[in-house]
């Protein structure tokens, strides 16, 4: 090996077992993550967030079981509210009831059967984007990490296939014909890659039937054999009985495949 120096003075020399040791100094070693930095991990990994979606959505069935919301229909609204505030709240607690698996038959027949025909329509109906809303934005932040791989099997994956390549028209169909539940078919376009916008809109428009036909009912309830409540009845029963009937043809093709 060399000296560091030379006699005559020249330069320095280093011997290749001092530069593998700058080299190795030199090299930075990241830092073990912190207890913080762990916990933040595990909180916002995708099985905690849906663990927090199935805490909130048992803590507002729960609610809902506690105070029996059904109870307008028999003990009427609140006398100090009234008017536009009332249909504001009302619209509110209608959403939050369909987040939490309340029947929106039963709140359309409470919409109309509290504000009339036009006004309970138009309530229901705002409570019903708005719980949907609710539903899709739960389920998109906190379920759609942790439930995407586990989409297996024929069935669902044409149907998360069909939600996210046609998703205006699909949910569409979901909302005109009745047979699909309101929740269910939030939390599975929530899943799937479908967009906000075309969720909200086919929502919207495609809830407007079945909504109006049950608020004329709920308004109408107490003169069941006038032509108003016959015309909604029958806006509720045809459309089940074609969403019996294309379920019926939809099973029997997939048998025969």
């Amino acid at each position: 090996m060399l000296d560091a120096t030379t006699r005559s003075g020249g330069t320095a020399t280093a011997t290749p077992r001092a530069a593998a040791t700058e080299l190795a100094v030199a090299v930075p070693v990241p830092a073990p993550p912190g207890l913080s930095a762990r916990c933040s991990r595990v909180l916002l990994s995708p099985w905690s967030r849906l663990s927090l979606l199935v805490v909130l959505l048992a803590a507002a069935a729960s609610t809902v079981l506690l105070f029996e919301p059904q109870r307008l229909l028999a003990h009427g609204w609140p006398p100090q509210l009234g008017g536009a505030a009332a249909a504001v709240v009302f619209a509110a607690a209608y959403g939050l009831c369909t987040v939490a698996f309340v029947p929106r038959p039963l709140l359309n027949l409470a919409a109309g059967a509290l504000f009339g025909s036009q006004l309970g329509t138009g309530t229901a109906l705002a409570g019903t984007v708005l719980g949907a809303g609710i539903a899709f934005g739960l389920g998109r932040v906190l379920g759609q990490d942790a439930l995407r791989p586990l989409l297996r099997g024929r069935l669902l994956t044409a149907a998360d296939g069909q939600l996210s390549r046609h998703g205006f028209r699909s949910m569409m169909a979901a909302r005109l014909f009745p047979g699909v539940p309101f929740w269910a078919a939030n939390y599975c376009a929530a899943v799937s890659r479908m967009g906000w916008m075309p969720f909200v809109v086919a929502t919207a428009l495609g809830s407007i039937p079945n909504t109006a036909a049950y608020a004329v009912a709920g308004a109408r309830a107490s003169s069941p054999t006038s032509p108003a409540f016959l015309i909604a009845m029958a806006c509720i029963a045809v459309p089940a009985l074609v969403a019996a009937v294309v379920a019926w043809r939809k099973r029997h093709h997939l048998r025969g495949q």
